[in-house]
């Protein structure tokens, strides 16, 4: 019963704006990269010699790496990986052209989250070195 206690006395780390809002596109996208990757399947759009099923294979795969790339944010190279992210989703326009929409809309929402995000850690960093006085 210890383990449990010390564990809920233990502050959490305070998570910046990037970070959360980037986690959060992240975390519905990868809902959306592994249906693409069972459309890719259903439309076996992928070439001749590769078998239908690594659609699903490549969707759950990206899905998971989304997930995986929420949690590590925080660094710089976190945020990299998921604009690599989006533009793999990007290319899956090549396959399916629907996803050039989904690739889109959620590229957008990427882009503001990381860059609306990070303006927003720097305001509030700012703030609190050098407090306002009323």
């Amino acid at each position: 019963m210890g383990a449990v206690t010390a564990a809920a006395e233990r502050p959490r780390r305070a998570r910046g704006a990037a970070e959360s809002l980037g986690a959060i596109v992240l975390g519905f996208e990868s809902m959306i990269a592994f249906l693409a990757g069972l459309v890719i399947y259903g439309l076996r759009a992928l070439p001749e010699p590769i078998a239908p099923w690594w659609g699903i294979v490549g969707g759950a795969v990206l899905a998971v790496t989304m997930i995986l790339t929420a949690r590590v944010l925080r660094h710089r190279w976190g945020i990299a990986l998921g604009w690599f992210l989006q533009l793999v989703v990007a290319l899956g326009a090549l396959l399916v052209p629907a996803l050039a929409l989904v690739a889109l809309i959620f590229g957008g929402m990427y882009a503001y989250a990381t860059i609306k995000g990070a303006s927003l850690d720097r305001r509030n960093a700012q703030r609190a070195t050098d407090p306002p006085t009323s």
